[in-house]
């Protein structure tokens, strides 16, 4: 086996099509653009969505609804989520720099703590913003809230 015998799979590699080259060539004259129209031009670019003059989709169909500008996301934990990480990290304070570092939220995220589940540990969370069954099943078990 030597290097200089490697060859590339039979009909991997093809030659380029060279347009503009002579008539001579076959490919000359109209460069294979066929001849007028604005295919054949330079600096040719169709529009996105383009359908060759017929209304096109995005037009066709109707806007509807509404974005309210002033909405707040929220990214939502469960109390249950709480409780996982009680019992996994051994710790009594949840904020946000604890949910960052375990990839639940990212940094830019707002965190609301949501009441599905169930919470057995006393612990102290905070947070932008609780539901009112969080509320009380943090403290019920003797947590305490903190709003960021």
């Amino acid at each position: 086996m030597d290097l200089s015998c490697l060859t590339p799979a039979e009909g991997s590699v093809k030659k380029r099509k060279r347009i503009g080259r002579g008539q001579g060539s076959g490919k000359g004259g109209t460069s294979t653009r066929g001849h007028k129209g604005a295919k054949a031009r330079s600096g040719y670019k169709r529009k996105i969505g383009f359908e060759g003059g017929q209304m096109p989709l995005q037009r066709t169909s109707p806007k509807f609804g509404f974005t309210n500008r002033n909405r707040v996301e929220y990214k939502g934990i469960n109390v249950s989520t709480l409780q996982y990480l009680v019992e996994k990290l051994n710790i009594d304070t949840i904020d946000n720099e604890v949910l960052i570092t375990n990839g639940l939220v990212s940094r830019k995220d707002l965190i609301k703590i949501l009441g599905n589940g169930d919470l057995k540990a006393k612990i102290s969370v905070k947070a932008h913003a609780f539901s009112k069954t969080a509320m009380e099943k943090i403290e019920a078990v003797g947590g305490t809230i903190e709003k960021i």
